[in-house]
Order: structure tokens, then C-alpha cells, then sequence
């Protein structure tokens, strides 16, 4: 007992030992300053050593040499914790500020509204009042409410301006910050923390107006500057010019200033709007920009510039600009202006008329561009390729610029109408006096051209979303273009006459690979190079390229933007295009139009639509009247403008061709609007896939009952097999489902959304695709080997393997499962369907 004492008194004072050895090891160090100063320089280079490198260390800094491995690790530890606990308190504060600064923006739209409700609270009962009084006394008495109007001040002495100007400053105020105008929320903009500001638009005052309120991480006076810079960020300004500045009394300055905008379309004339501009600084310290246009003061600085131009109005608009504590500002931007629509063929009115427009094009865009320079200040944007945000915004600048200056086509940029008769739809213009040259590199330039050409033409959409088209004209170019012509005009980019056009036959592989330069902060723009892979068709030329590089903007591709113009421009560019690369723009312009009531009955049009997902927005047992759903009733205007460079002694033959290219891009555009439109017809009625195949609904029952017969199971869940929903369930399926004809050279005939996905297409391009195109070499010797079993038990189970999307990228799949599919006889083969499990881009 007692050995067994003594025994475990032993075993306790050695465990204790072996405790106090441990607490000894890592207990705190006090570390010198020259320790620290030794850890910090390693750590600044590598922030997480390895134990190798720690003991080397040791080593060599003999001044750590009284200190463990053990605690080295751990100070390396603690010192990544203080960095990250440093890096979230940063960024935590950052967003403290912007939280607290919109919220600082709500508490004042919401005290804004808060008035504006009580007055129309007052308003309310002094009407009732008033009519009441009204119909006592005098039944046929009219109360006729004006509104009123500013004074006219002399705009022709310092004294009037300033008096136009304290006067402007006022009017902007009360809209910026007061209940002058009704502001209504933009649809589809809700505020938040990660929304770019507040937008309202006026529903209910004379002309067009839109609201922005936000938060900007730059100072009062820089972002003045930019907004003032209105060519730097408005596409459709074309020229501003300040004719006359002078100092106002109270510090702050006057302009007159003349601004020319491009017309959106070849269908309306240009705007110009000659106006004063006050910038001053309020008590407050607030910066302000406002703006109105001079009445009474003549054509402005010249008639004969003006005379391609409808003199619009600008009522008080302009900035509000307000410091903010701890950095940046809080920005307020009201644009308020009277278009003058009654110069404009009736149906472009609600272009004129939407105060979404306007919001979309000015009021949003200039937020979003302070946004953008901001963000690319703090270095936050990284964009590929080496270029610098100014140079790719400068791209993006020209590209536009250009389109427009090719649309308006105006008399002093030398542009004239070679054709225009009335009745033909395709204008055709030349500019002799433009050339193609680069100031970086004079050798080559074209000094054999005669000019550009321009092929525009403008047309009427019905119920074809915009964002939608445009992004199909950019994934599938080959459905519309053609690359002779594109290579036509890249051969004016190349010096000597050897590369002239039509020297040299290509043909087109139908590759086309997208390549991003950049884009903006909502990725609402695109700016990207677009490669066409081209082969000569000349023996002595067969191993060279003949790819063909385009510069493109695409912009407005969000189906949720009310209002915003969809956009799709290119220009050939050379292989290694340099900053000052000359750019000669064409393009697609889709402009929505605003609905009216009155058009509902139009809606309903004898084309089908190919696209299936508009069988499954509705229930078996709905019926919705025309006008119900958002995707009907719509209307829009495309713009197609098309240049060409030519030589003087090819004018004719240049114009014909590019009258015909033209024609040819508006019925393939018309061919895919037609597709793509959503049907107006009943929806009971089912759309059909192709021309002789069954309706949606008949498929999808013959897919999912061929699967069960052929593999003993269920394709989808059996609560699912009921009427619309086997449509909706398959179509929604998570793996790639798709059919192809039996035929010789099988086609595919459908796909589900996945399978859409997967191929990277849609349903009216997919009808091109053939079977043997998207399997490799080993996935196309597996289905050949597994064909006639296949064809004999009707099922076939395919091993994992790569496919090919029709953008050129590989897919994986785990499994992939093809089934015959069976008509209703369950004799008659009506097809092939492929299953593809789990399948990733790699």
C-alpha cells in the first residue's frame, strides 16, 4: 500500500513538471524593439514562414536567438490576426460611412415625402373647398389653376443673368431637396446599401424630369468638374461649347454655354439648347451646378449651326454637391427638360415623352460614371490586357461617338445623301472628307480611299424585348453578318492594296470568341474583342490567318433596366490595335417605346414564337387578356447604321453592295425578332418547336413516359407529371436534356434551359447545331460504339467525357444517358434525347 503510495506520488510531481515545462514554453515574451523591428521586415515578405524558415530564422539574427521556434510561430499568428482584425475594422468602417451618409439621404427623401404629402393634404381640402363654394354659387363657373411662370429677366446684361441665375439656383433647389416637383421611385431602382443611389422620375410636370441622390467617394470640386465635362460621359452630347464666363458677385460664376445632342435615330432631328450655367458654393459649403435655358435671347451663337437642330428647353436643373464627413460627398442630380415632341413622327413621341429616358440616358448614366471614376481611382477596377481605365474608356467614347456621327450623318462633318427618295427605307450617305489614319503610326494610312460611306436605316419592333435581340446579335453574329464584308472592311485597317478588299476569297469557320477588355461597375456596358477565325480559300495562302478583330461596346442587356436604350457597336480593329487605333463604327441601336392602351388589341399577331419559355410562364388554368403580361404590348425602334470605307472609283459599287448587306442584315434581323418575340396568341394554344414537329407539351409527355419505359424509371418526380408542370419541370431540370432528329446527319430539335446553358446558345440557334459537333473524338467513338445498342434496347448509358459548347468551350459531364423517344403509338421513333449528368465547364 504504501509502495503504491509512493508510486503515484512520483507519477503526480512528473506530470506536474512536464505542466509547467508546457506553460513555460508558451508563455508571454516580451519582445525588444529590435526584435520586432526583425520579425516585421520578415513578415513584410513572407507573412506566413515555414518552420524551416523560421529556425533559419534564428539563426541568422542573433538576436532572436534566446527565443523558440514555438513562439516565432506564434507571433506570426498574432501578427496575421492584428493585420486581418486591422483590414475588417477598415472596411467596416467604410461601410459605416456609406450606411450612415444613405441613410442620411433616406431621412431626407422621407421628410421630402412627408411634406409633399402634407401638401397635398392642404391642396386636397382647399379643392373640395373651393368646388364646393363654387357649385353654391355659380354652377357655371370654371376654376382654371395655372402655373406659374418664371419672370423674364434682360439676359443681354450681367445684371439680368444674375438675377436668371439666383432665380435657377432657387427653382433647382426645390426640386433637389424640395417638393416642387412629384417624384415617384424609377422602377425596378430600389435603394440599398449596394444600390448606386436613389432615382425618381416625374410622372406629373411639364416636360421630362429624373432625380438621383448617391454617395461618391470623391471630393466637391472634382466631381463639378466631371459632371461639367458633359462629352466625357453623355453618349448623345455631340459639342459643348462655353461662349461667354464671367464672375457673379457672390464668388461663383456664369456661363452661356451652347450644347448640341445627336438624335437616337434617323427618324428625328437633333437637339440643341442654349442655356446659362451658375456654379456657386452655399453657405453650407455645398457645391451647386444648375442650369436653364435662356428665353428671349435668339438663336444663340449661330443660326446656320443650328439649322439641323430643334431648339429644346432645359428648365432649372443641375447638381447639388455636399461634403461629407470623413471623405467623398453626397451628390443630388435632377434633370428636368422639355424635348419639344411635337417635331417627331407621332410614334416616336413616348421617346420624347419618357421621363425614363431621360433618367436612363443622363441622370443614372452621370452617377454611374462619377461611380465608376471613383472606384477606378482607389484602384478597385483591374482591367485586362494592360490597358488603363482612361485609355478603354476612351475606346468605349469613340466607338459611340462614332455611331452617332454616323446615324445623324450632319452637314459640316461633311457627311451628304448620296440616295434618299421617300420610299426607300435604307439610306445611303458619303463622307468624302473622312479618312482612316493613325496618328501613331502615318504609314498607315489610306491615302487610295475616297471616303466613307454610311448604309442607315430605322424600323419598328412589336413585342420584342430589347436587352434580349441584343444580346443574341452579340453570342450569334453568324446568324446575321457576313464575313466577306466584315473582312471588307478590316482590310482598310492594313497598309498596301495587297490586303484591299476582294483580293484575297476567305471563308468563315463559324468560330467566333469573345474576349473582355472591361466593363462598368454594374456591368451594364461591355467593352470587349471579338476574334472571327477565317481561312483563305487561295492555295498559296493556306496556312496564313485570315481572323478578323472587332472593337465592340454592348450595352443595355439587363431585361430589368426600365427604359434603357440596348445597344450592340463594333469596328474592325488591327491584331494589336494601339491606344490611337482609328475606328469606323457600325452597329444596332434598340430604343424602348412606352405602351399605350390603346395598342393591346395590336398585340395579338399571327407570328408563332420558337422560344418555349413562353409557354411556361402561364398556368393550365389561366387565360390572361392581352396586355397582362409585361412582354406584350411593347414596342421599339431599331436603328441599323452600317460604315464602309471606299476608293473614289468604287463609290457605286461599294453603295450597291452596302445598300444590299443592309437589307439583308433587316430581314435576318426581322427572321430572329420573329423568333424571339413572345406569342400574343391564347395561351392555351401551345407554341411549336419547329415547323411538323409536336407542340411543347406533346414532347416533354413523350420524353419523360420513353424514359420510364426504356430505363424503368422516372425522369421527373411523379407529382410533377400533371398537365403545364411536366413542361415547366422539365424544362427547369437541373441536368442538360436535349433531342436531335433521326436522321442521316441528326440535328437537334430542343433543349431544356440547362441544355441551353450548356451548349451556350438558344432554342432558334440550336436547330443548326448537329450531333457530331459538340462530342470530341473519344465522346463521338463512344456514341458510335454504343449506336446500335442504342437503336436495338432502346437506351444507352454513355461514359464521362468532354462536349463542346458552341462558343468553343469544354464541358464535362459525369454520365450521360440517351433514350429513343416514342411518339403516342409507341412504335413510331420520333427522335433521340440526351440526358447529361452533372455537366461544368471546365
Amino acid at each position: 500500500m504504501a509502495m503504491a503510495v509512493v508510486h503515484h506520488r512520483e507519477s503526480s510531481s512528473g506530470s506536474g513538471s512536464s505542466l509547467n515545462k508546457h506553460f513555460d514554453a508558451g508563455k508571454y515574451v516580451r519582445y525588444t524593439a529590435e526584435q520586432v523591428e526583425a520579425l516585421e521586415r520578415v513578415y513584410a515578405e513572407c507573412p506566413k514562414p515555414s518552420s524551416l524558415r523560421r529556425q533559419q530564422l534564428i539563426r541568422e539574427c542573433p538576436i532572436l536567438s534566446n527565443i523558440e521556434p514555438k513562439q516565432i510561430k506564434v507571433w506570426f499568428q498574432n501578427r496575421r490576426c492584428r493585420e486581418k482584425q486591422r483590414k475588417e475594422a477598415s472596411r467596416l468602417q467604410t461601410v459605416n460611412r456609406k450606411l450612415s451618409a444613405m441613410n442620411k439621404l433616406l431621412m431626407e427623401e422621407n421628410d421630402r415625402l412627408q411634406k409633399q404629402v402634407s401638401q397635398l393634404v392642404c391642396e386636397n381640402g382647399y379643392m373640395r373647398q373651393h368646388l364646393h363654394t363654387a357649385s353654391a354659387t355659380d354652377a357655371s363657373c370654371d376654376s382654371v389653376v395655372t402655373t406659374p411662370q418664371p419672370s423674364l429677366r434682360d439676359a443681354n446684361n450681367p445684371a439680368g443673368l444674375l438675377s436668371i441665375a439666383e432665380e435657377t439656383l432657387s427653382e433647382f433647389l426645390s426640386k433637389a431637396t424640395g417638393t416642387a416637383v412629384d417624384w415617384v421611385q424609377m422602377p425596378g431602382m430600389k435603394p440599398g446599401p449596394d444600390s448606386v443611389g436613389i432615382f425618381a422620375i416625374s410622372q406629373s410636370c411639364s416636360g421630362v424630369a429624373a432625380r438621383a441622390c448617391g454617395l461618391v467617394s470623391l471630393e466637391p470640386t472634382k466631381i463639378a468638374e466631371i459632371l461639367k465635362d458633359r462629352l466625357s460621359w453623355f453618349r448623345d452630347c455631340r459639342n459643348l461649347e462655353v461662349f461667354t464666363m464671367f464672375p457673379a458677385g457672390n464668388g461663383g460664376t456664369i456661363e452661356l454655354v451652347y450644347t448640341q445632342t445627336f438624335a437616337p435615330t434617323t427618324l428625328a432631328p437633333a437637339r440643341d439648347f442654349w442655356t446659362l450655367r451658375y456654379t456657386t458654393t452655399l453657405e453650407n459649403g455645398s457645391l451647386v451646378v444648375c442650369e436653364r435655358s435662356l428665353s428671349g435671347s435668339g438663336a444663340g451663337p449661330s443660326a446656320a449651326a443650328a439649322a439641323q437642330f430643334v431648339r429644346a428647353e432645359v428648365l432649372p436643373s443641375g447638381y447639388l454637391i455636399r461634403p461629407c464627413e470623413g471623405g467623398g460627398s453626397i451628390i443630388h442630380i435632377v434633370d428636368h427638360l422639355n424635348l419639344e415632341a411635337w417635331s417627331v413622327p407621332e410614334v416616336l413621341r413616348p421617346l420624347y415623352e419618357s421621363s425614363k429616358v431621360i433618367a436612363q440616358k443622363m441622370t443614372i448614366a452621370a452617377l454611374r460614371y462619377i461611380r465608376q471614376i471613383a472606384q477606378e481611382t482607389s484602384g478597385e477596377v483591374v482591367y485586362s490586357l494592360g490597358r488603363q481605365p482612361a485609355v478603354l474608356r476612351t475606346f468605349s467614347q469613340r466607338l459611340s461617338r462614332g455611331f452617332n456621327d454616323a446615324i445623324n450623318g450632319f452637314n459640316d462633318d461633311g457627311w451628304s445623301i448620296m440616295n434618299c427618295d421617300g420610299t426607300e427605307d435604307v439610306i445611303i450617305a458619303i463622307n468624302s472628307s473622312k479618312s482612316l489614319s493613325s496618328s501613331s503610326n502615318p504609314a498607315n494610312a489610306l491615302s487610295f480611299l475616297g471616303g466613307v460611306l454610311c448604309a442607315k436605316a430605322s424600323m419598328l419592333l412589336q413585342n420584342v424585348p430589347p436587352a434580349v435581340l441584343v444580346r443574341f446579335l452579340r453570342e450569334h453574329r453568324s446568324e446575321w453578318a457576313d464575313f466577306n464584308v466584315d473582312a471588307y472592311s478590316a482590310a482598310s485597317l492594313k497598309a498596301g492594296t495587297y490586303a484591299y478588299p476582294g483580293m484575297r476569297p476567305t471563308r468563315f469557320t463559324g468560330s467566333q470568341i469573345i474576349m473582355p477588355l472591361g466593363h462598368t461597375i454594374e456591368h451594364e456596358e461591355l467593352l470587349e474583342v471579338i476574334r472571327l477565325e477565317g481561312l483563305s480559300l487561295a492555295q498559296e495562302d493556306a496556312f496564313l490567318s485570315r481572323d478578323i478583330h472587332l472593337l465592340q461596346i454592348c450595352s443595355g442587356i439587363d431585361e430589368n433596366a426600365v427604359g434603357a436604350c440596348s445597344e450592340l457597336v463594333f469596328a474592325p480593329i488591327d491584331e494589336m490595335f494601339p491606344d490611337d487605333a482609328p475606328l469606323l463604327p457600325s452597329g444596332f441601336r434598340i430604343i424602348p417605346l412606352e405602351s399605350k392602351p390603346s395598342d393591346a388589341q395590336d398585340s395579338l399577331t399571327t407570328n408563332r414564337t420558337l422560344d418555349l419559355t413562353s409557354s411556361l410562364e402561364v398556368g393550365p388554368a389561366t387565360n390572361h387578356a392581352a396586355g397582362d403580361t409585361p412582354c406584350q404590348n411593347t414596342r421599339s425602334v431599331l436603328t441599323i447604321a452600317f460604315q464602309f470605307p471606299f476608293d473614289s472609283n468604287l463609290q457605286d459599287n461599294v453603295a450597291t453592295m452596302a445598300h444590299q448587306y443592309v437589307r439583308s442584315v433587316i430581314s435576318s434581323v426581322q427572321r430572329i425578332a420573329m423568333a424571339i418575340s413572345p406569342s400574343g396568341l391564347s395561351p392555351t394554344v401551345g407554341p411549336k418547336l419547329s415547323p411538323g414537329s409536336p407542340e411543347a407539351l406533346t414532347l416533354a409527355h413523350w420524353i419523360c413516359q420513353s424514359y420510364s419505359f426504356h430505363l424503368g424509371a422516372e425522369l421527373l418526380k411523379s407529382e410533377s407529371l400533371g398537365g403545364d408542370s411536366l413542361l415547366k419541370n422539365l424544362w427547369q431540370h437541373q441536368d442538360a436534356i436535349l433531342c436531335c432528329s433521326l436522321k442521316s446527319l441528326p440535328v437537334f430539335i430542343f433543349a431544356n434551359q440547362a441544355g441551353l446553358d450548356m451548349l451556350e446558345t438558344t432554342l432558334l440557334a440550336l436547330q443548326d447545331i448537329t450531333l457530331d459537333k459538340i462530342f470530341d473524338e473519344s465522346g463521338r467513338k463512344a456514341l458510335c460504339l454504343d449506336f446500335a445498342k442504342l437503336m436495338q434496347q432502346g437506351f444507352a448509358y454513355l461514359p464521362a467525357g468532354i462536349c463542346m459548347s458552341t462558343m468553343g468551350r469544354h464541358v464535362s459531364y459525369e454520365q450521360a444517358v440517351a433514350w429513343k423517344v416514342l411518339a403516342a403509338d409507341e412504335c413510331t421513333v420520333h427522335c433521340l434525347a440526351f440526358s447529361f449528368v452533372n455537366w461544368s465547364f471546365v
